[in-house]
């Protein structure tokens, strides 16, 4: 893992997580929320608690993918106020603002109102103890990403890529901005790296060869897996039934649980690191960030 080694001094952790976990990509459509998701359920799977925030507030497909439907509940703490009881499906605790909007109804918001949502994901909603929180990211190095990094410590980021140099590019981009705000990046998942036909055993790289491993030696990091192309990925993803569910002895399947495996192994050789809580506590309180 590539880590600035700088500490986590002035954000506000979140009540009962131990670890945030950022899924990212530079690019749009190269199976960033599947990863998420997958990852989310493999965790699960093998024993952890886990939550997953969708955080991509202007394409909030984790409810679709994950199989939710209702709305979540509201509990007044008598502390914190009104705050958002998770919907839970595959062992995993979920929000999004996917199960808070009526319908196809967009999203159409400036920064600020994104930061206020990241805020409220984080810090009014009652996610119970977990060992990771998984954030699933919007495209590109915005307002959210910078609101995330801002608001609470992240252990570390995985960026998912495709294996052409399109969606490369556009990784790297993340990547230097995670190294920016200091948030340690993981390795790289090589999303879509081939596709073995029926009938047959030879690979197709359908999008170029190799892409994510020449990427990961770029810069430094891990290439984390390789995850086929198969068409059950893509009908789980519209069924609510993660691979990793619907058929749990599928390549995919298999290439995300070891995903998970070396995510899990990574945050347990960190350091622990200090998070000030009480100054930036009063910051989440009066609506101030610097």
């Amino acid at each position: 893992m590539k880590s600035t080694g700088q500490p986590n001094i002035g954000k506000c952790a979140i009540d009962g997580v131990k670890h945030v976990i950022a899924v990212s990509s530079g690019k749009g459509g190269v199976g960033k929320s599947t990863v998420a998701v997958n990852l989310a359920v493999s965790l699960a799977l093998d024993g952890a608690r886990v939550g997953l925030m969708d955080a991509d507030v202007y394409g909030p497909n984790v409810p679709t993918m994950m199989g939710i439907i209702e709305r979540p509940k509201i509990e007044m703490d008598p502390e914190k106020g009104e705050l958002f009881i998770p919907l839970t499906a595959h062992g995993v605790s979920v929000m999004s603002m996917g199960v808070l909007l009526e319908g196809d109804q967009p999203v159409v918001w400036r920064g600020p109102m994104l930061h206020s949502v990241v805020s409220q994901f984080c810090h009014r909603v009652k996610w119970g103890e977990l060992d990771y929180l998984v954030v699933d990211m919007p495209p590109g190095t915005g307002d959210v990403q910078l609101s995330l990094a801002q608001l609470v410590p992240v252990s570390g980021a995985v960026l998912v890529s495709t294996p052409q140099e399109v969606s490369m590019q556009d990784v790297r981009k993340a990547f230097h901005m995670f190294d920016k705000v200091h948030i340690p990046v993981m390795g790289v998942v090589e999303n879509m790296s081939y596709f073995t036909c029926d009938g047959c055993d030879k690979k197709h790289f359908l999008f170029g060869k190799d892409g994510g491993r020449v990427l990961a030696e770029k810069l430094g990091i891990k290439l984390l897996a390789s995850i086929p192309v198969i068409p059950s990925v893509r009908e789980g993803g519209d069924e609510g039934k993660p691979i990793v569910v619907l058929d749990a002895q599928s390549e995919a399947a298999s290439a995300f649980r070891s995903l998970a495996r070396v995510v899990a192994k990574q945050i347990s050789e960190l350091p622990n690191k200090s998070v000030d809580t009480s100054q930036s506590a009063q910051l989440v309180q009066m609506g101030r960030f610097d």
